[in-house]
């Protein structure tokens, strides 16, 4: 499980829809039929908290809105969930398409690109700048977060060590860089919450609408710098770290399927030509939006997510005692050849026509129930967007020389990166 998660969960879903194992004392079950996880996630969500995973993020991410539970869960998701709104997200378009502009024109022709760390620098400043309304810094603090970033992501693959609640208080060198880390994320928060608590200043942002908001039950009059803290490394964390894999991949998927990439330079010639896109031309990027959706069946950033029955559970004479982890895997469902014709191809076009009757969570790349992504919309335009942005300028050719293979932490990462080198786009 921890040399190759990808390849054990798909030898074990072939063992049936519930299939179960262990880990040391841990009873896990793998759910790998679309209408148990709808059970799971939707259903009977009341008989399921968060898995172990997350327990353990709450180190890093305290009570957030990724790890929290219960009520307080549901309230910060109420105080959080207006900066997502339609309208809301539209606005945010502008700074989006500022970005990724300001990239492609920082790129050289035929100067050659990490683009895993390329797509995680835009994605980060975005979040920045529409969420929160800061900027982080330069390159040397926008390489500094990265860093933290990587060094917390690589510290999930311990989560089912034996003792690995002990093990993050020796004094090794993972370790420390782990604390390390963590003191470098919370450096650049606190800045933040600390800058605009002193200018007082309302930018109807998620984080003014989280300074303004009365905590539990309005008993105070805001919230505390820890809880202000939580949500905002959570949304800071989350709002980069999944789109930018989701954008790497992509531009991998596209660089190995030269006819998907014709069919995406000709939608963007025909409705965007040579002015810079916005939020309205969203709806008609319809190929573009396939691409990206395509690119997350294939390489799903939230690859697998847990639930820990909180009772004896039962699925199709399935029993699942109390205390069981049940684990759902998108990496696995989603190139489930039951439901995905050739489930090993890029295909866009999958996306275009009426789609074959299929389950609801055979395609599940942002969870699903009362917990799904509240970032689902800001997802989905951000990529479209920066996809758009950066074709009409640039064509990308992989270096064939650099391995690429994904590196399952907590999301779906490029193990060795993607070594790209960018050539402009002739027209048609």
């Amino acid at each position: 499980m921890r040399r190759d998660p990808l390849a054990f969960l798909e030898e074990v879903a072939g063992y049936g829809p519930m299939a179960h194992f262990r880990i040391g004392r841990q009873d896990v079950f793998l759910l790998s039929d679309p209408a148990g996880i709808e059970d799971v996630l939707v259903t009977n969500a009341a008989s399921f908290r968060k898995g172990r995973a997350l327990e353990r993020a709450k180190q890093t991410l305290g009570e957030g809105l990724l790890t929290s539970e219960g009520s307080f869960h549901l309230r910060q998701r109420r105080l959080v969930q207006p900066a997502f709104h339609k309208a809301r997200v539209t606005g945010y378009a502008d700074a989006m398409i500022r970005a990724a502009v300001a990239m492609r024109e920082r790129w050289q022709a035929g100067r050659p690109l990490d683009l895993s760390c390329e797509m995680n620098r835009l994605t980060l400043a975005i979040v920045a700048d529409t969420l929160f309304g800061a900027q982080v810094g330069g390159d040397s603090d926008t390489a500094r977060v990265q860093q933290a970033i990587t060094d917390v992501m690589e510290m999930f693959d311990l989560v089912l060590v034996p003792f690995a609640d002990w093990l993050v208080h020796l004094p090794l060198p993972r370790m420390r860089r782990y604390r390390a880390a963590q003191q470098a994320l919370d450096d650049v928060v606190y800045g933040i919450i600390a800058a605009r608590r002193k200018s007082g200043e309302d930018r109807g942002d998620l984080l003014s609408m989280l300074l303004g908001a009365q905590d539990i039950e309005g008993a105070s009059g805001g919230m505390s710098d820890r809880q202000l803290r939580d949500e905002v490394i959570t949304l800071f964390l989350a709002g980069h770290e999944t789109t930018a894999n989701a954008l790497a991949w992509t531009w991998v998927l596209l660089a190995r399927n030269p006819d998907a990439e014709r069919h995406l330079h000709a939608e963007v010639d025909m409705v965007l030509g040579d002015r810079t896109p916005s939020a309205a031309d969203v709806p008609h990027l319809p190929y573009t939006r396939a691409v990206v959706a395509e690119s997350m069946r294939l390489f799903p950033p939230a690859w697998t997510m847990g639930r820990r029955a909180v009772v004896d559970y039962h699925w199709a004479g399935h029993d699942v005692p109390a205390g069981s982890l049940v684990l759902m895997s998108q990496w696995v469902v989603h190139r489930d050849p039951r439901f995905w014709p050739e489930p090993a191809r890029f295909d866009p076009t999958r996306w275009l026509s009426e789609p074959p009757p299929r389950p609801r969570f055979a395609y599940f790349p942002f969870g699903g129930g009362n917990r799904v992504c509240v970032g689902e919309s800001f997802a989905w335009t951000e990529a479209i967007l920066v996809l758009a942005t950066i074709t009409q300028r640039w064509r990308l050719t992989l270096d064939a020389s650099h391995p690429i293979e994904p590196q399952p932490l907590i999301t779906l990462r490029t193990r060795h990166g993607v070594r790209a080198t960018p050539a402009p786009r002739l027209r048609d």
